[in-house]
Protein backbone atom coordinates (compact mmCIF):
# COMPACT_ATOMS: atom_id res chain seq x y z
CA UNK A 1 0.00 0.00 0.00
CA UNK A 2 1.09 2.87 -1.02
CA UNK A 3 2.11 5.64 1.88
CA UNK A 4 0.82 9.04 1.71
CA UNK A 5 3.46 12.01 0.61
CA UNK A 6 3.17 15.10 3.04
CA UNK A 7 3.23 18.18 0.37
CA UNK A 8 6.21 20.40 1.68
CA UNK A 9 7.59 23.97 1.78
CA UNK A 10 10.77 25.71 2.71
CA UNK A 11 9.94 28.30 5.33
CA UNK A 12 11.14 31.52 4.74
CA UNK A 13 13.19 32.24 7.67
CA UNK A 14 14.84 29.33 8.75
CA UNK A 15 15.30 27.45 5.41
CA UNK A 16 14.13 24.19 6.96
CA UNK A 17 11.16 21.92 4.84
CA UNK A 18 8.06 21.72 6.86
CA UNK A 19 4.47 20.69 6.12
CA UNK A 20 2.48 22.74 3.59
CA UNK A 21 -0.34 23.35 5.77
CA UNK A 22 -3.25 25.62 5.08
CA UNK A 23 -1.61 27.89 8.40
CA UNK A 24 1.29 27.81 7.10
CA UNK A 25 1.03 28.73 3.04
CA UNK A 26 -1.52 31.65 4.21
CA UNK A 27 -0.53 33.03 7.50
CA UNK A 28 3.11 32.07 8.75
CA UNK A 29 4.90 32.00 5.51
CA UNK A 30 3.13 35.22 4.43
CA UNK A 31 3.74 37.56 7.60
CA UNK A 32 7.58 35.83 7.99
CA UNK A 33 7.89 37.75 4.60
CA UNK A 34 6.61 41.28 5.62
CA UNK A 35 8.42 41.59 8.65
CA UNK A 36 11.37 40.55 6.33
CA UNK A 37 10.40 43.10 3.28
CA UNK A 38 8.06 45.56 4.75
CA UNK A 39 9.40 46.25 8.04
CA UNK A 40 13.07 45.44 7.75
CA UNK A 41 13.56 42.92 10.76
CA UNK A 42 16.34 40.61 9.93
CA UNK A 43 15.57 37.18 9.79
CA UNK A 44 18.20 36.57 12.45
CA UNK A 45 16.46 38.20 14.82
CA UNK A 46 12.94 36.00 13.80
CA UNK A 47 12.30 32.38 14.78
CA UNK A 48 9.54 29.76 13.27
CA UNK A 49 11.67 26.28 13.32
CA UNK A 50 12.05 25.53 15.45
CA UNK A 51 9.38 27.07 17.23
CA UNK A 52 10.07 29.66 20.32
CA UNK A 53 7.85 28.22 22.86
CA UNK A 54 6.63 30.07 26.60
CA UNK A 55 5.06 28.58 29.72
CA UNK A 56 1.79 27.38 30.57
CA UNK A 57 2.22 29.62 33.82
CA UNK A 58 4.55 31.92 35.32
CA UNK A 59 6.16 29.19 37.69
CA UNK A 60 6.00 26.79 35.02
CA UNK A 61 9.58 24.74 34.52
CA UNK A 62 8.56 23.70 31.30
CA UNK A 63 7.67 25.65 28.32
CA UNK A 64 4.87 24.57 26.52
CA UNK A 65 2.66 26.88 23.93
CA UNK A 66 4.66 27.14 20.37
CA UNK A 67 4.11 30.57 19.07
CA UNK A 68 4.33 31.04 15.34
CA UNK A 69 6.83 33.68 14.44
CA UNK A 70 9.01 35.11 17.23
CA UNK A 71 10.56 38.48 16.82
CA UNK A 72 13.61 39.29 19.53
CA UNK A 73 15.27 42.58 20.24
CA UNK A 74 18.39 40.90 18.66
CA UNK A 75 20.26 37.61 17.41
CA UNK A 76 20.63 36.12 20.61
CA UNK A 77 17.00 34.82 21.11
CA UNK A 78 16.53 34.64 24.64
CA UNK A 79 12.96 34.56 26.47
CA UNK A 80 14.35 38.23 28.00
CA UNK A 81 14.81 40.00 24.95
CA UNK A 82 11.38 38.48 23.13
CA UNK A 83 10.01 41.56 21.52
CA UNK A 84 7.02 40.42 19.29
CA UNK A 85 4.57 37.40 19.45
CA UNK A 86 2.76 36.19 15.92
CA UNK A 87 -0.33 34.38 16.34
CA UNK A 88 -1.49 32.63 13.16
CA UNK A 89 -4.02 30.17 13.87
CA UNK A 90 -7.20 30.15 11.88
CA UNK A 91 -9.31 31.17 14.63
CA UNK A 92 -12.30 33.95 14.65
CA UNK A 93 -10.77 37.62 15.65
CA UNK A 94 -12.59 37.25 19.30
CA UNK A 95 -10.64 33.57 19.82
CA UNK A 96 -7.21 34.87 18.28
CA UNK A 97 -7.60 38.06 20.77
CA UNK A 98 -7.64 35.82 23.50
CA UNK A 99 -4.98 33.37 22.39
CA UNK A 100 -2.78 36.26 21.89
CA UNK A 101 -3.25 37.81 24.82
CA UNK A 102 -2.41 34.39 27.21
CA UNK A 103 0.93 34.30 24.91
CA UNK A 104 1.86 38.21 25.59
CA UNK A 105 0.97 37.55 29.13
CA UNK A 106 3.00 34.56 29.25
CA UNK A 107 6.22 35.87 27.97
CA UNK A 108 8.18 39.08 28.16
CA UNK A 109 7.13 40.46 24.93
CA UNK A 110 4.80 43.40 24.66
CA UNK A 111 3.79 43.45 21.58
CA UNK A 112 1.85 41.26 19.70
CA UNK A 113 0.61 40.46 16.16
CA UNK A 114 -2.72 37.97 15.31
CA UNK A 115 -2.38 36.91 11.71
CA UNK A 116 -4.59 34.06 10.10
CA UNK A 117 -4.17 35.02 6.62
CA UNK A 118 -7.83 36.16 6.26
CA UNK A 119 -7.13 39.72 8.76
CA UNK A 120 -4.96 40.86 11.84
CA UNK A 121 -4.72 43.04 14.67
CA UNK A 122 -1.91 44.68 16.32
CA UNK A 123 -1.83 44.59 20.34
CA UNK A 124 0.32 46.68 22.72
CA UNK A 125 1.13 45.07 26.18
CA UNK A 126 1.40 47.46 29.46
CA UNK A 127 1.78 46.33 33.07
CA UNK A 128 0.82 48.45 36.10
CA UNK A 129 3.05 48.88 38.97
CA UNK A 130 0.94 46.45 40.96
CA UNK A 131 1.50 43.90 37.86
CA UNK A 132 -1.59 43.87 36.75
CA UNK A 133 -1.63 43.34 32.63
CA UNK A 134 -4.08 45.21 30.16
CA UNK A 135 -4.08 45.73 26.51
CA UNK A 136 -4.75 48.57 23.34
CA UNK A 137 -5.09 47.59 19.97
CA UNK A 138 -3.24 49.52 18.05
CA UNK A 139 -2.71 50.62 14.44
CA UNK A 140 0.86 48.83 13.32
CA UNK A 141 3.65 47.66 14.52
CA UNK A 142 7.19 49.10 14.42
CA UNK A 143 9.67 49.17 12.15
CA UNK A 144 12.92 47.42 12.87
CA UNK A 145 14.95 50.51 14.58
CA UNK A 146 11.72 52.40 15.32
CA UNK A 147 10.04 53.02 19.06
CA UNK A 148 6.60 52.28 19.14
CA UNK A 149 6.03 55.97 19.93
CA UNK A 150 7.35 56.09 16.69
CA UNK A 151 4.67 54.67 14.08
CA UNK A 152 2.74 57.03 12.38
CA UNK A 153 5.73 59.68 12.29
CA UNK A 154 6.43 58.90 8.89
CA UNK A 155 8.15 61.18 5.84
CA UNK A 156 7.26 60.30 2.58
CA UNK A 157 10.82 59.03 1.71
CA UNK A 158 10.98 56.74 4.54
CA UNK A 159 7.98 55.24 2.88
CA UNK A 160 8.67 51.78 0.89
CA UNK A 161 6.52 49.56 -1.91
CA UNK A 162 5.08 46.33 -0.41
CA UNK A 163 4.91 43.11 -2.27
CA UNK A 164 2.32 42.01 -0.13
CA UNK A 165 -0.75 44.28 -1.31
CA UNK A 166 -3.16 41.59 -1.98
CA UNK A 167 -2.58 40.34 1.66
CA UNK A 168 -2.68 43.83 3.11
CA UNK A 169 -6.30 44.49 0.90
CA UNK A 170 -8.00 40.95 2.29
CA UNK A 171 -6.76 42.30 6.00
CA UNK A 172 -9.02 45.54 5.26
CA UNK A 173 -11.95 43.66 3.80
CA UNK A 174 -12.73 41.16 5.85
CA UNK A 175 -11.98 43.59 8.52
CA UNK A 176 -14.37 46.06 7.40
CA UNK A 177 -17.10 43.38 6.32
CA UNK A 178 -16.88 42.16 9.89
CA UNK A 179 -16.77 45.60 11.99
CA UNK A 180 -17.50 48.31 10.00
CA UNK A 181 -21.11 49.97 10.85
CA UNK A 182 -23.29 51.63 8.22
CA UNK A 183 -21.98 49.75 5.01
CA UNK A 184 -21.71 46.10 4.27
CA UNK A 185 -21.75 45.63 0.83
CA UNK A 186 -18.16 45.13 -0.87
CA UNK A 187 -18.98 47.26 -3.61
CA UNK A 188 -19.95 49.64 -1.32
CA UNK A 189 -16.69 49.38 1.26
CA UNK A 190 -14.46 48.67 -2.65
CA UNK A 191 -15.47 52.37 -3.54
CA UNK A 192 -14.93 53.59 -0.14
CA UNK A 193 -11.51 52.43 -0.15
CA UNK A 194 -10.76 53.68 -3.69
CA UNK A 195 -11.54 57.32 -1.77
CA UNK A 196 -9.29 56.49 0.61
CA UNK A 197 -6.58 55.04 -1.79
CA UNK A 198 -6.10 58.52 -3.68
CA UNK A 199 -6.14 60.22 -0.48
CA UNK A 200 -2.94 57.81 -0.19
CA UNK A 201 -1.65 58.51 -3.44
CA UNK A 202 -2.22 62.20 -3.92
CA UNK A 203 -0.27 62.63 -0.24
CA UNK A 204 2.62 60.38 -1.56
CA UNK A 205 2.66 62.96 -4.64
CA UNK A 206 2.15 66.05 -3.04
CA UNK A 207 4.49 65.45 0.00
CA UNK A 208 7.98 66.48 0.07
CA UNK A 209 10.41 63.80 0.36
CA UNK A 210 11.46 65.35 3.87
CA UNK A 211 8.13 66.33 5.13
CA UNK A 212 5.68 64.41 7.37
CA UNK A 213 2.72 62.70 5.38
CA UNK A 214 -0.48 63.35 6.24
CA UNK A 215 -1.33 59.78 6.05
CA UNK A 216 -1.01 58.39 8.92
CA UNK A 217 -1.93 57.45 12.36
CA UNK A 218 -0.08 57.80 15.00
CA UNK A 219 0.38 55.76 18.12
CA UNK A 220 -0.78 58.67 20.35
CA UNK A 221 -2.95 60.28 18.55
CA UNK A 222 -6.92 60.32 19.08
CA UNK A 223 -9.15 58.71 16.94
CA UNK A 224 -10.70 61.64 15.66
CA UNK A 225 -7.58 63.53 15.10
CA UNK A 226 -6.60 61.01 12.44
CA UNK A 227 -10.14 61.29 11.24
CA UNK A 228 -10.02 65.03 10.66
CA UNK A 229 -6.56 65.04 8.70
CA UNK A 230 -7.92 62.25 6.48
CA UNK A 231 -10.71 64.18 5.67
CA UNK A 232 -9.20 67.37 5.22
CA UNK A 233 -7.17 65.41 2.74
CA UNK A 234 -10.22 64.07 0.72
CA UNK A 235 -11.38 67.52 0.85
CA UNK A 236 -8.49 68.44 -0.96
CA UNK A 237 -8.20 65.92 -3.29
CA UNK A 238 -12.03 67.06 -4.19
CA UNK A 239 -10.81 70.82 -4.74
CA UNK A 240 -7.77 69.73 -7.15
CA UNK A 241 -8.91 67.40 -8.98
CA UNK A 242 -12.60 68.58 -9.72
CA UNK A 243 -13.10 66.69 -12.66
CA UNK A 244 -12.45 63.27 -11.59
CA UNK A 245 -13.77 63.46 -7.70
CA UNK A 246 -17.36 64.51 -7.23
CA UNK A 247 -17.91 67.04 -4.94
CA UNK A 248 -20.68 65.13 -3.77
CA UNK A 249 -18.34 62.29 -2.97
CA UNK A 250 -17.24 61.28 0.62
CA UNK A 251 -16.10 58.97 2.90
CA UNK A 252 -18.56 58.11 5.06
CA UNK A 253 -16.48 54.92 6.80
CA UNK A 254 -16.75 55.25 10.47
CA UNK A 255 -13.85 56.05 12.38
CA UNK A 256 -12.69 53.23 14.11
CA UNK A 257 -12.55 51.36 10.37
CA UNK A 258 -10.93 54.38 8.66
CA UNK A 259 -8.29 54.25 11.43
CA UNK A 260 -7.89 50.77 10.64
CA UNK A 261 -7.74 51.13 7.12
CA UNK A 262 -4.54 54.17 7.29
CA UNK A 263 -2.79 52.17 10.09
CA UNK A 264 -2.88 48.77 7.16
CA UNK A 265 -1.62 51.24 4.64
CA UNK A 266 0.37 54.25 6.46
CA UNK A 267 4.31 52.32 5.92
CA UNK A 268 3.73 51.78 2.28
CA UNK A 269 4.45 53.68 -1.02
CA UNK A 270 1.86 53.01 -3.45
CA UNK A 271 3.14 54.86 -5.97
CA UNK A 272 5.88 53.07 -6.68
CA UNK A 273 4.23 49.60 -5.69
CA UNK A 274 4.93 46.56 -8.36
CA UNK A 275 1.34 46.12 -8.57
CA UNK A 276 -1.76 47.52 -9.67
CA UNK A 277 -3.33 49.40 -6.64
CA UNK A 278 -6.52 49.63 -7.64
CA UNK A 279 -6.70 46.56 -9.42
CA UNK A 280 -5.50 44.55 -6.41
CA UNK A 281 -8.20 46.60 -4.73
CA UNK A 282 -11.27 46.07 -6.72
CA UNK A 283 -10.46 41.98 -7.10
CA UNK A 284 -9.94 42.12 -3.32
CA UNK A 285 -13.21 43.27 -2.25
CA UNK A 286 -15.44 42.52 -5.39
CA UNK A 287 -13.82 39.73 -7.76
CA UNK A 288 -15.43 39.89 -10.68
CA UNK A 289 -18.61 41.09 -9.35
CA UNK A 290 -18.50 44.68 -10.71
CA UNK A 291 -17.23 43.59 -13.94
CA UNK A 292 -17.80 40.47 -14.23
CA UNK A 293 -21.30 40.66 -15.27
CA UNK A 294 -20.38 42.42 -18.41
CA UNK A 295 -17.89 39.51 -19.33
CA UNK A 296 -14.43 42.26 -18.18
CA UNK A 297 -12.11 41.38 -15.67
CA UNK A 298 -9.01 43.22 -14.39
CA UNK A 299 -5.59 42.02 -16.16
CA UNK A 300 -2.88 40.38 -13.81
CA UNK A 301 0.12 42.78 -13.80
CA UNK A 302 2.37 40.53 -14.73
CA UNK A 303 0.12 40.65 -18.30
CA UNK A 304 -0.02 43.60 -18.34
CA UNK A 305 4.03 44.29 -18.27
CA UNK A 306 4.66 41.33 -20.24
CA UNK A 307 2.57 43.54 -23.02
CA UNK A 308 3.52 46.65 -22.97
CA UNK A 309 7.25 45.34 -22.65
CA UNK A 310 6.46 43.88 -25.97
CA UNK A 311 5.03 46.54 -27.80
CA UNK A 312 7.87 49.00 -26.51
CA UNK A 313 5.57 52.31 -26.44
CA UNK A 314 7.39 55.65 -26.83
CA UNK A 315 7.32 59.07 -26.36
CA UNK A 316 5.95 59.79 -29.69
CA UNK A 317 2.96 56.94 -29.73
CA UNK A 318 -0.39 58.06 -29.71
CA UNK A 319 -1.59 55.31 -26.69
CA UNK A 320 -5.34 53.70 -26.69
CA UNK A 321 -7.07 50.91 -24.48
CA UNK A 322 -10.61 50.84 -25.18
CA UNK A 323 -11.50 48.91 -22.89
CA UNK A 324 -9.31 50.27 -19.96
CA UNK A 325 -11.40 49.70 -16.35
CA UNK A 326 -9.91 51.30 -13.66
CA UNK A 327 -6.45 52.10 -16.25
CA UNK A 328 -3.96 49.11 -15.97
CA UNK A 329 -2.85 49.29 -18.98
CA UNK A 330 -2.24 52.54 -19.66
CA UNK A 331 -0.86 53.41 -16.31
CA UNK A 332 1.94 50.77 -16.70
CA UNK A 333 2.61 52.26 -20.69
CA UNK A 334 2.74 55.65 -18.94
CA UNK A 335 5.47 54.44 -16.27
CA UNK A 336 7.21 52.81 -19.55
CA UNK A 337 6.92 55.46 -21.10
CA UNK A 338 8.14 57.88 -18.77
CA UNK A 339 11.46 55.71 -17.70
CA UNK A 340 12.33 56.20 -21.27
CA UNK A 341 11.96 59.87 -20.72
CA UNK A 342 13.79 60.43 -17.61
CA UNK A 343 16.87 58.30 -19.58
CA UNK A 344 17.15 60.69 -22.60
CA UNK A 345 16.46 63.92 -21.41
CA UNK A 346 18.79 63.50 -18.13
CA UNK A 347 21.26 62.37 -20.73
CA UNK A 348 20.54 65.81 -22.72
CA UNK A 349 21.07 67.57 -19.37
CA UNK A 350 17.59 68.90 -18.83
CA UNK A 351 16.56 69.84 -15.20
CA UNK A 352 13.78 67.95 -13.60
CA UNK A 353 11.34 70.51 -13.87
CA UNK A 354 11.60 70.42 -17.55
CA UNK A 355 11.63 66.50 -17.37
CA UNK A 356 8.13 66.98 -15.14
CA UNK A 357 6.85 68.92 -17.92
CA UNK A 358 7.97 67.10 -21.04
CA UNK A 359 5.81 63.66 -19.02
CA UNK A 360 3.05 65.52 -18.18
CA UNK A 361 2.75 66.70 -21.69
CA UNK A 362 3.24 63.35 -23.54
CA UNK A 363 0.27 61.76 -20.75
CA UNK A 364 -2.22 64.75 -21.34
CA UNK A 365 -1.62 64.64 -24.88
CA UNK A 366 -0.63 60.57 -25.90
CA UNK A 367 -2.89 58.60 -23.53
CA UNK A 368 -6.59 57.87 -24.10
CA UNK A 369 -9.00 55.32 -22.33
CA UNK A 370 -12.39 54.11 -23.03
CA UNK A 371 -14.92 52.26 -20.59
CA UNK A 372 -18.43 51.88 -20.27
CA UNK A 373 -19.00 51.76 -16.98
CA UNK A 374 -19.05 55.19 -15.27
CA UNK A 375 -17.25 54.04 -11.94
CA UNK A 376 -14.74 52.59 -13.63
CA UNK A 377 -13.88 55.29 -15.93
CA UNK A 378 -14.21 57.72 -13.13
CA UNK A 379 -11.67 55.46 -11.17
CA UNK A 380 -9.56 55.34 -14.35
CA UNK A 381 -9.29 59.28 -14.32
CA UNK A 382 -8.21 60.07 -11.11
CA UNK A 383 -5.36 57.20 -11.27
CA UNK A 384 -4.29 58.55 -14.40
CA UNK A 385 -4.46 61.92 -12.48
CA UNK A 386 -2.69 61.04 -9.36
CA UNK A 387 -0.04 58.97 -11.42
CA UNK A 388 0.59 60.85 -14.19
CA UNK A 389 -1.89 64.32 -15.02
CA UNK A 390 -3.36 62.36 -18.24
CA UNK A 391 -7.09 62.81 -16.97
CA UNK A 392 -8.21 64.66 -19.90
CA UNK A 393 -7.71 60.92 -22.14
CA UNK A 394 -10.26 58.51 -20.35
CA UNK A 395 -14.38 58.76 -21.45
CA UNK A 396 -16.88 56.56 -20.56
CA UNK A 397 -18.10 55.69 -23.69
CA UNK A 398 -19.08 52.40 -25.44
CA UNK A 399 -15.89 51.20 -28.02
CA UNK A 400 -18.06 49.44 -30.11
CA UNK A 401 -20.94 52.21 -30.23
CA UNK A 402 -20.52 53.89 -33.74
CA UNK A 403 -17.83 57.08 -32.51
CA UNK A 404 -20.41 59.79 -34.53
CA UNK A 405 -23.16 58.85 -30.99
CA UNK A 406 -20.03 59.39 -28.65
CA UNK A 407 -19.83 62.97 -26.66
CA UNK A 408 -18.63 65.44 -28.27
CA UNK A 409 -15.29 65.58 -26.63
CA UNK A 410 -14.53 61.97 -27.16
CA UNK A 411 -15.19 62.23 -30.65
CA UNK A 412 -12.79 65.01 -30.99
CA UNK A 413 -10.47 63.04 -28.77
CA UNK A 414 -10.40 59.68 -30.21
CA UNK A 415 -10.39 59.38 -33.84
CA UNK A 416 -10.42 56.16 -35.87
CA UNK A 417 -6.77 55.63 -37.82
CA UNK A 418 -4.69 57.77 -35.36
CA UNK A 419 -2.95 55.60 -32.97
CA UNK A 420 0.10 54.06 -32.98
CA UNK A 421 -0.33 51.70 -29.89
CA UNK A 422 -3.19 49.74 -28.53
CA UNK A 423 -3.44 47.44 -25.50
CA UNK A 424 -6.69 45.94 -24.17
CA UNK A 425 -8.67 43.05 -22.45
CA UNK A 426 -12.08 43.38 -24.16
CA UNK A 427 -14.78 41.82 -22.58
CA UNK A 428 -15.38 38.18 -23.41
CA UNK A 429 -17.92 35.97 -22.42
CA UNK A 430 -20.75 33.12 -23.98
CA UNK A 431 -23.69 35.09 -22.07
CA UNK A 432 -23.10 38.27 -23.47
CA UNK A 433 -23.89 39.70 -26.48
CA UNK A 434 -23.95 42.98 -29.03
CA UNK A 435 -26.68 43.33 -30.47
CA UNK A 436 -28.65 46.04 -32.89
CA UNK A 437 -28.17 46.65 -36.50
CA UNK A 438 -26.86 50.37 -36.36
CA UNK A 439 -23.96 49.13 -34.37
CA UNK A 440 -23.32 45.82 -36.10
CA UNK A 441 -23.00 46.80 -39.43
CA UNK A 442 -20.01 48.75 -38.91
CA UNK A 443 -17.97 46.06 -38.26
CA UNK A 444 -17.51 43.02 -41.33
CA UNK A 445 -16.95 40.36 -38.19
CA UNK A 446 -20.72 41.00 -37.52
CA UNK A 447 -21.83 39.54 -40.90
CA UNK A 448 -22.69 36.17 -41.76
CA UNK A 449 -19.48 34.68 -43.49
CA UNK A 450 -19.64 31.50 -46.29
CA UNK A 451 -16.75 29.95 -47.09
CA UNK A 452 -16.47 29.17 -50.21
CA UNK A 453 -15.78 25.76 -52.18
CA UNK A 454 -12.52 23.91 -52.83
CA UNK A 455 -10.98 27.69 -51.10
CA UNK A 456 -9.49 28.74 -48.10
CA UNK A 457 -11.80 32.21 -48.44
CA UNK A 458 -14.86 33.43 -46.92
CA UNK A 459 -17.72 35.13 -48.69
CA UNK A 460 -19.27 38.34 -46.39
CA UNK A 461 -23.07 37.47 -46.06
CA UNK A 462 -26.10 38.89 -44.33
CA UNK A 463 -25.50 41.11 -40.55
CA UNK A 464 -26.08 38.87 -37.41
CA UNK A 465 -28.60 39.68 -35.45
CA UNK A 466 -25.86 39.54 -32.30
CA UNK A 467 -22.34 38.66 -32.01
CA UNK A 468 -19.99 38.42 -28.87
CA UNK A 469 -17.81 41.63 -27.86
CA UNK A 470 -14.34 40.19 -28.25
CA UNK A 471 -15.05 39.53 -32.27
CA UNK A 472 -16.08 43.25 -32.49
CA UNK A 473 -13.49 44.26 -30.63
CA UNK A 474 -10.31 43.03 -32.69
CA UNK A 475 -11.75 44.67 -35.76
CA UNK A 476 -12.40 47.82 -33.30
CA UNK A 477 -8.98 48.22 -32.42
CA UNK A 478 -7.43 47.98 -36.33
CA UNK A 479 -9.78 50.56 -37.11
CA UNK A 480 -8.42 52.28 -34.09
CA UNK A 481 -5.12 52.16 -35.66
CA UNK A 482 -3.31 53.85 -38.09
CA UNK A 483 -1.38 52.14 -40.93
CA UNK A 484 2.09 50.28 -38.99
CA UNK A 485 0.25 50.54 -35.71
CA UNK A 486 0.44 47.61 -33.18
CA UNK A 487 -1.68 46.17 -30.45
CA UNK A 488 -2.20 43.50 -28.33
CA UNK A 489 -5.21 41.72 -27.57
CA UNK A 490 -6.14 39.23 -24.97
CA UNK A 491 -8.64 37.28 -26.18
CA UNK A 492 -10.05 33.99 -25.66
CA UNK A 493 -8.40 30.45 -26.73
CA UNK A 494 -11.77 29.61 -28.75
CA UNK A 495 -11.03 32.43 -31.80
CA UNK A 496 -7.46 30.69 -32.00
CA UNK A 497 -8.96 26.62 -32.95
CA UNK A 498 -12.82 26.76 -32.92
CA UNK A 499 -14.09 25.76 -36.41
CA UNK A 500 -16.69 28.32 -35.93
CA UNK A 501 -14.34 30.75 -35.72
CA UNK A 502 -12.50 30.18 -38.68
CA UNK A 503 -14.04 33.06 -40.46
CA UNK A 504 -12.52 35.27 -37.63
CA UNK A 505 -8.53 33.95 -38.25
CA UNK A 506 -9.53 34.48 -42.16
CA UNK A 507 -10.30 37.80 -41.27
CA UNK A 508 -7.43 38.84 -39.21
CA UNK A 509 -4.84 37.19 -41.63
CA UNK A 510 -6.64 39.46 -44.42
CA UNK A 511 -6.08 42.87 -42.45
CA UNK A 512 -3.03 42.60 -40.36
CA UNK A 513 0.30 40.78 -39.94
CA UNK A 514 0.25 38.25 -36.68
CA UNK A 515 3.44 39.30 -34.79
CA UNK A 516 2.86 36.98 -32.38
CA UNK A 517 1.15 34.59 -30.05
CA UNK A 518 1.42 33.83 -26.41
CA UNK A 519 -0.42 31.21 -24.56
CA UNK A 520 -0.88 32.28 -20.70
CA UNK A 521 -1.91 29.22 -18.10
CA UNK A 522 -5.66 28.70 -17.37
CA UNK A 523 -4.97 30.13 -14.07
CA UNK A 524 -4.02 33.46 -14.92
CA UNK A 525 -7.57 35.13 -14.75
CA UNK A 526 -8.84 32.34 -11.87
CA UNK A 527 -10.25 32.11 -9.19
CA UNK A 528 -12.52 34.97 -11.10
CA UNK A 529 -13.04 33.14 -14.72
CA UNK A 530 -12.27 30.14 -16.31
CA UNK A 531 -12.04 30.82 -19.38
CA UNK A 532 -8.58 29.92 -21.39
CA UNK A 533 -6.86 32.75 -22.70
CA UNK A 534 -3.73 33.96 -25.59
CA UNK A 535 -2.33 37.00 -25.97
CA UNK A 536 -2.42 38.19 -29.73
CA UNK A 537 -0.14 40.81 -30.81
CA UNK A 538 -0.74 42.11 -34.07
CA UNK A 539 0.39 45.35 -36.76
CA UNK A 540 -2.03 46.53 -39.04
CA UNK A 541 -0.72 46.65 -42.60
CA UNK A 542 -2.31 47.52 -45.79
CA UNK A 543 -3.73 44.49 -47.55
CA UNK A 544 -1.70 45.19 -50.70
CA UNK A 545 1.28 45.22 -48.23
CA UNK A 546 0.97 41.84 -46.21
CA UNK A 547 3.48 39.57 -46.78
CA UNK A 548 2.64 35.94 -47.67
CA UNK A 549 4.85 34.35 -45.21
CA UNK A 550 6.62 35.55 -42.65
CA UNK A 551 7.98 34.29 -38.74
CA UNK A 552 5.43 34.39 -36.43
CA UNK A 553 6.47 34.25 -32.18
CA UNK A 554 4.81 31.83 -30.29
CA UNK A 555 5.17 31.44 -26.64
CA UNK A 556 3.70 29.29 -24.38
CA UNK A 557 3.63 30.16 -20.44
CA UNK A 558 3.20 26.23 -17.78
CA UNK A 559 3.11 29.09 -14.71
CA UNK A 560 1.35 32.97 -13.66
CA UNK A 561 3.00 33.23 -10.41
CA UNK A 562 -0.90 31.92 -8.42
CA UNK A 563 -2.70 28.78 -8.90
CA UNK A 564 -6.16 28.31 -9.38
CA UNK A 565 -7.98 30.04 -5.88
CA UNK A 566 -5.06 32.92 -6.84
CA UNK A 567 -2.89 31.96 -4.26
CA UNK A 568 0.32 33.08 -4.66
CA UNK A 569 2.98 30.83 -6.28
CA UNK A 570 6.87 31.57 -6.70
CA UNK A 571 6.76 29.71 -10.57
CA UNK A 572 5.89 32.27 -12.42
CA UNK A 573 7.02 32.26 -16.58
CA UNK A 574 5.37 35.39 -17.93
CA UNK A 575 7.56 37.82 -17.09
CA UNK A 576 10.57 36.44 -18.93
CA UNK A 577 8.54 35.93 -21.92
CA UNK A 578 8.95 39.94 -23.61
CA UNK A 579 12.77 39.49 -23.31
CA UNK A 580 12.44 36.07 -25.57
CA UNK A 581 10.65 38.21 -27.66
CA UNK A 582 12.20 40.84 -27.73
CA UNK A 583 16.00 38.45 -28.02
CA UNK A 584 13.47 36.56 -31.54
CA UNK A 585 12.92 40.19 -32.90
CA UNK A 586 16.83 41.01 -33.20
CA UNK A 587 17.79 37.34 -34.30
CA UNK A 588 14.78 37.99 -37.41
CA UNK A 589 15.15 41.22 -38.43
CA UNK A 590 11.77 42.32 -37.50
CA UNK A 591 10.46 45.65 -37.61
CA UNK A 592 8.26 45.82 -35.16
Amino acid sequence: MAKNLEVTVTDYISGIEINATPEEIEAVQVFSKQLVEDYDYPKEHIQTRPQHRVKVRPSDIKKEYPVDIAVFANEKKTDENLYIVVECKKKNRKDGRTQLENYLTLSTAYLGVWFNGEERFFLRKFVKPNGEIHFEEIPNIPKFGQRVEDIGLYKRQDLKPTHNLKAIFKSIRNHLAANTVGATRDEVLAQQLINIIFCKIYDEKYTAPNDMVKFRAGISEKPKEVENRILDLFKEVKTNLPEVIDSEDKITLDTKSLLFIVGELQNYSLMQSERDVVADAFETFIGHALKGGQGQFFTPRNVVKMIVDILQPNENDKIIDPACGSGGFLIESLKSVWDKINQKYANLGWNEVEISKKKIEVATKNFRGIDKDYFLSKVAKAYMNLVGDGTTGIFCEDSLENPKNWRSEAKTKIEMGTFDVLLTNPPFGSTIKVEGEEKLKQFDLAHQWKRKKAENLFEKNNIKDKEAPQILFIERCLQLLKDGGKMAIVLPDGIFGNETESHVRNWILQNAKIIAIVDVPLETFLPHTGTKTSVLVLQKVAKEKLPENYPIFLSIAEYCGHDRRGKEIEKDDIPEIANYFNEWKTNNKIDF
